[in-house]
């Protein structure tokens, strides 16, 4: 599980849109991509976001 205080500073990448957890991903809301968490970690890595 992610802390309020640490999703609330994460931004896409791609975008920079802001992005919310659903499930085990965080999903931007502003260009739809899907960034997966492991083990309590964010992947904040383009080439690891599903589109």
């Amino acid at each position: 599980m992610l802390a309020k205080e640490l999703l609330s500073l994460l931004v896409c990448p791609a975008c920079k849109g802001e992005v919310e957890l659903k499930g085990n991903k965080l999903v931007c809301k502003h260009c739809g991509l899907k960034y997966p968490v492991k083990e309590g970690i964010p992947i904040m890595l383009i080439e690891e976001a599903e589109h």
